[in-house]
């Protein structure tokens, strides 16, 4: 005989069911009442068979309006309590209001206006139980008022077809509150399965939506809500900011601790990210060390930046553990909208760029997607266009920058550079073409023929000058790209154990394992193996302890003024220094002039290239140059540029 307050789910069921049928009762109350009163008025008092439905039918109609404006509103579980709880109360009101009228209707009229009596109270209750059938409490206080009045009042007049009425209508309407008790259980299971399975939906759809490493949005939930945050922006008029998040010397940490570590640490990570997002960020995981923000209304360019620089600045505090304590970095890049982009994908591809130059240029600092990027990416898509239509075998060139042993002033190799020249573009960087073909996957269709002309010049060179050549990592992530380089090598005239293959630092973001494969069956081809770009990738000490290598070379960035930087100066010491206990020869790139020259002598770094003995040169040239070198005096040799 209760509402069911503890059950909101449900209580809001019965008020949407209720708020159909209640106006329906109201009609069937009012129409038998009008009808019972149209019978009587010739024969009862005018203020029983008018004035009494007239304030009855007021009543009724207030409350039929209240209950008709509800069927366009959505209930809350407050709104349905009281709305219910309210009408459970007036039932008690209105079954006595309406009974007592029908029963001083009685004594007025002949047997067949008594009859209709009868027939009005036992008809409307019925019709009224069957119209509260979602209202347990009010269905039964309805039938225990008016059939208990109706029962008693009838079977006491002695007559004997009021008492059969009596006894069929108390029968009748017995029946009618099992089935109403049997439909109000079956209603009550069905909204419950109903709630059940939308709370196993829910539940679904959130750890669909749920990175359960970091417990934050992953990357589905992340694309979804920038869909409707675009959506938004774009009604509204207001900004809208993308920021991607990539950690910086992750890897190693997995490679050096183990996997159990690495997952602590992504965790740890988004808690130290979730911890500074405010309320307008929305924080998720893409995959991997990738995360992503999206904000909404930043405030300006600057503070945007000042955001990222906050996140790089925790980022780079140690996080501890048990096992061991871990220092990391990372790089933003961002992207705004309406300033960047003219749609969400826009949005995020150009906060991804951001992201990708940052890493190029700035590693570890937050970078802002700006015209210029626009147009290296209207660049980037042109040379990636004309390169995959260009012929490679013609177009393609090789040269070749020297390197000096400093300690006898000799040439020992040279390093073989790329050169594209398209008759559509013209002269093209490869500090611009290389880095399209990597990132758009075909960088192993340059490798091909750059290696050819590269061996083939190289066969013609004195016994004691070895060829250095750059490999991509896509060139030895696949058993099918190994084996066109071995090949290659297989096919040329060129003696294996004087080629040096280089690869960089940032092919130990791909399957490691693999590289490691092909490196080592390089190795046991006679080809040397370098590291290329020492220092400023993503090398740990443990992978180079597992990589079959010969040298390392430590780039440019350590070398340039290192006489007048302690930190160059003290990085490449140590550097060198690591190359001697591991047994590694140490190539010096970028030295440009004579006071570095000095320098590196000094730490006991030997081996150099650099325009500081001479810019790369074409085939037809090397001979002159080593020719030209050999017959200097000792101390006259360097600087043949």
């Amino acid at each position: 005989m209760s509402i069911p307050l503890d059950k909101p789910e449900l209580l809001k069921a019965q008020y949407r069911a209720f708020s159909y049928q209640l106006p329906l009762m109201y009609v069937i109350l009012l129409t038998n009442t009008w009808v019972l009163a149209a019978t009587h008025m010739s024969v009862a008092p005018a203020w029983l068979a008018v004035c009494i439905p007239i304030v009855l039918t007021l009543v009724c109609a207030v409350r039929l309006m209240a209950w008709s404006r509800s069927l366009r509103v959505t209930p809350t579980h407050e709104v349905a309590a009281r709305a219910l709880s309210r009408t459970n109360r007036l039932a008690s009101i209105i079954a006595v209001a309406f009974t007592g009228w029908a029963l001083l209707l009685f004594p007025y009229g002949d047997a067949y206006a008594k009859s209709h009596v009868a027939f009005y109270m036992a008809i409307t209750v019925i019709g009224v139980i069957f119209c509260l059938m979602h209202l347990r409490p009010a269905a039964f206080t309805v039938a225990a008022i008016v059939n208990g009045v109706f029962f008693i009042f009838f079977a006491l007049s002695g007559n004997a077809v009021f008492i059969a009425i009596a006894i069929n209508t108390g029968l009748v309407s017995g029946t009618m509150l099992i089935t109403l008790l049997i439909q109000y259980r079956d209603f009550t299971r069905l909204i419950e399965a109903k709630i059940e399975t939308e709370a196993l939906s829910n539940e679904n759809f959130r750890l669909a939506n749920l990175d359960s490493l970091t417990e934050l949005p992953n990357r589905r939930a992340f694309f979804s809500h920038l869909g409707e945050a675009f959506s938004q922006a774009e009604a509204s008029g207001q900004s809208l900011a993308v920021g991607i998040i990539d950690l910086d010397g992750f890897k190693p940490v997995n490679d050096l601790y183990g996997h159990g570590i690495g997952d602590k640490l992504l965790y740890e990570v988004g808690q130290r990210l979730a911890g500074l997002c405010a309320q307008n960020i929305h924080l998720a995981r893409l995959g991997g060390d990738e995360f992503a923000l999206i904000i909404s209304r930043p405030s300006s360019e600057p503070e945007l930046l000042a955001l990222g620089e906050t996140l790089c600045t925790a980022l780079r505090v140690p996080f501890i553990f048990a096992e061991a304590a871990v220092q990391i970095s990372c790089s933003i890049g961002f992207a705004v909208y309406p300033d960047n982009a003219g749609s969400a994908a826009d949005l995020f591809e150009r906060a991804d760029y951001a992201l990708y130059h940052g890493k190029r240029t700035m590693r570890g600092k937050a970078v802002l997607f700006s015209s210029d990027h626009d147009a290296e990416i209207r660049r980037d898509a042109r040379i990636e266009q004309v390169l995959q239509m260009a012929d490679l075998q013609e177009e393609l060139s090789v040269v070749f920058q020297p390197i000096v042993d400093v300690r006898l002033d000799e040439t020992i190799g040279f390093e073989a550079l790329a050169r594209w020249t398209s008759p559509v573009l013209g002269s093209v960087s490869p500090v611009q073409f290389i880095p399209v073909a990597e990132r758009a996957g075909f960088i192993n269709r340059l490798t091909r023929p750059l290696l050819e002309k590269a061996l083939t010049v190289a066969a013609n060179w004195p016994a004691g000058i070895r060829l250095s050549f750059n490999l991509s990592a896509q060139d030895l992530t696949s058993p099918e790209g190994l084996l066109h380089i071995i090949s290659i090598i297989h096919a040329s005239r060129f003696d294996p154990k004087r080629l040096d293959l280089e690869i960089t630092e940032t092919a130990f973001a791909a399957d490691f394992g693999q590289i490691q494969s092909a490196i080592t069956t390089l190795k046991a081809l006679g080809c040397g193996i370098s590291l290329d770009d020492f220092g400023i990738g993503y090398s740990s000490l443990s992978r180079l302890h597992a990589l079959p290598l010969t040298k390392i070379k430590i780039d440019r960035t350590f070398v340039t003024d290192l006489h007048r930087k302690p930190a160059s100066y003290k990085i490449v010491k140590s550097l060198l220094a690591l190359g001697r206990d591991m047994g590694l020869d140490c190539v010096i790139e970028g030295v440009e002039t004579q006071e570095e020259v000095t320098a590196l002598r000094e730490l006991g770094g030997f081996l150099i290239q650099g325009y500081f003995y001479s810019r790369p040169m074409r085939e037809a040239d090397i001979s002159a140059f080593l020719n030209l070198r050999s017959s200097l005096p000792f101390q006259n040799r360097a600087r043949l540029h």
